[in-house]
């Protein structure tokens, strides 16, 4: 098993930091290893670690009166300079339970209110995003959504067109546009499912 030696916080941002992170590997090779993290500082990482605390919620949630539309966000991502399809996420605030903060954030992102379902622990814990540059955990949270569609309350930094996709459009969707892995997966699931979230008694 590699050896981690040291961490260090390059920056001092709000919301996303970088580490630098000294280790040697199972072979005995030295290791330099850049790190994104939501933690505050290096003793925050590795509580986080222990515990597997979320840092964020993704929101996999229904629409309309037959829960035939899926809610998306179709957001502006600097990171790769283009518009990408999502579920509404965000992150979880301090002492927050990260299903009041699936609702917050879909409040927030689309104006809709959101109502959770309760569901066996191994669909909604928190898993790893994407390990080979982040040690971020979210959790998922499904659920039915009512109200209308509004962009009142987002942030003016956010860039979000809230998208009520039926079936044909999520196919039209995953074929010609940019997805995010996560929601992808989930959108597939929603092609399949012959009753709303079916694939949730499967596990």
């Amino acid at each position: 098993m590699a050896q981690i030696h040291s961490i260090t916080k390059l920056t001092d941002e709000r919301f996303l930091n970088l580490y630098h992170v000294k280790a040697t590997s199972v072979h005995q090779t030295p290791v330099n290893y850049f790190v994104a993290s939501r933690a505050r500082d290096v003793d925050d990482m590795q509580k986080r670690h222990e515990k597997n605390i979320p840092d964020g919620v993704i929101i996999y949630s229904l629409y309309g009166e037959n829960h035939d539309k899926v809610v998306l966000v179709r957001q502006y991502r600097y990171t790769i300079a283009e518009y990408v399809y999502e579920f509404p996420a965000g992150l979880v605030e301090e002492g927050e339970e990260y299903h009041e903060a699936a609702v917050r954030e879909m409040k927030e992102e689309t104006g809709l209110d959101l109502t959770p379902l309760t569901v066996e622990n191994g669909f909604q814990k928190p898993y790893y995003t994407s390990v080979g540059m982040t040690d971020e955990s979210c959790a998922t949270v499904y659920g039915y959504s009512s109200g209308t569609v509004s962009n009142a309350l987002q942030e003016n930094s956010e860039e979000i067109e809230v998208v009520l996709a039926d079936r044909d459009e999520v196919r039209r969707i995953l074929r010609e546009e940019k997805v995010a892995i996560m929601c992808a997966y989930m959108l597939m699931h929603f092609l399949q499912d012959e009753k709303p979230f079916g694939f949730l008694e499967n596990l």
